[in-house]
């Protein structure tokens, strides 16, 4: 499809400052933006490559102010990058959307299809589950039994979803995360190591987006729960009963231990890592590959191992930084010394 800068600015509530009727058919990095495509400008660390980019348009928040002259027609709107999502959502919901069932199929019986809905080659629909309208099951995803699934949502291929979890409406869940596989229990013995039945579930409430190879595991009794709004990146590993709490989010690689609950609003960087039975409060903001080893009030912001108030983390890297120079100092402070002392 295409769209003059009038149109977008239009739908956007934004203004044009440029030729209102150029017309763009894609979108771009600014840093790659070709004539005929949308661009945008939110990051000012990108700021030089708007006066040379190719791009017909480029999406830049009302407070820009260019240093020279611009090729590209501007659309001024209050937030760039929430603009630019807002299209590209847009564009994405205009995608042909697949329906029907292919071949191949394996839907234990009783198992009531919804009136929309996608199911894709070699998938498994176990005994005793649920499925909502509007769902799209991608190939190879394994359901098992007593599975319970809201409407509005995408499950990507190679998905595996164990008995008895719970997975809300709008939810998203990208290829090769595994929901409710056991936690990590065992009881030591003299034998060795024995396994501990897990014999609870997960609950992904509704909104939650998971992505692609992430792992969240089955609690030992009651539920490991997933509130609304959570992201969570690729490569995540949730333990058992662990909870994390409403619109937190969390980038690849973070492992959160057994028992831990997480608080609502949170932001964890990549690599974080959290120990177990213990409680991160609300709002709160984890650099990337710190360790938490203890429980962490609300509205902190924390960094490194053991992970600290950010700030004093800063400085005391700035004094590592230092030591060579403060040990060559008090060897030199020593000399002085011992030349005092011999006269």
């Amino acid at each position: 499809m295409e769209f003059t800068a009038q149109q977008l600015a239009d739908f956007l509530h934004g203004e044009v400052i440029g030729d209102p009727n150029v017309k763009v058919n894609n979108v771009s990095k600014i840093e790659e933006g070709k004539p005929g495509t949308l661009t945008f400008l939110a990051n000012m660390k990108y700021a030089h490559y708007i006066y040379n980019t190719g791009a017909s348009i480029v999406l830049v928040n009302k407070t820009f102010v260019p240093e020279q002259e611009i090729k590209a027609t501007l659309i001024k709107v209050d937030d760039a990058y929430a603009c630019i999502a807002q299209l590209l959502n847009l564009a994405a919901q205009a995608r042909p959307k697949k329906s029907g069932i292919e071949e191949y199929v394996y839907i234990a019986k009783g198992i009531e299809i919804p009136q929309q809905h996608y199911i894709g080659a070699f998938s498994y629909i176990g005994d005793g589950s649920k499925l909502g309208n509007n769902i799209s099951i991608y190939p190879q995803v394994y359901i098992g039994e007593n599975v319970k699934i809201g409407e509005n949502v995408t499950i990507y291929p190679g998905v595996k979803i164990y008995h008895d979890c719970i997975i809300g409406n709008n939810c998203t869940i990208h290829a090769g995360s595994v929901i409710g596989a056991d936690g990590f229990g065992f009881a030591p013995s003299t034998a060795g190591y024995q396994k501990i039945a897990q014999i609870g579930n997960v609950i992904l409430e509704d909104n939650v987006e998971i992505g692609a190879n992430a792992t969240i595991d089955r609690a030992t009794m009651g539920s490991t729960i997933i509130r609304k709004g959570v992201k969570l990146d690729n490569l995540v590993q949730i333990a058992h009963n662990v909870e994390i709490g409403a619109n937190t989010v969390m980038a690849a690689q973070c492992g959160i231990a057994g028992s831990t609950k997480v608080g609502e609003n949170c932001m964890f960087a990549g690599q974080v890592g959290v120990a177990g039975h213990i409680s991160i409060g609300d709002n709160v903001i984890i650099g990337a590959q710190s360790g938490v080893p203890n429980s962490v009030a609300s509205n902190q912001t924390i960094l490194g191992y053991p992970a600290q108030n950010s700030r004093e983390f800063a400085r005391q890297v700035v004094m590592i930084k230092k030591l060579p120079e403060l040990n060559k100092t008090i060897k030199e402070i020593q000399k002085d010394i011992k030349s005092l002392q011999k006269d």
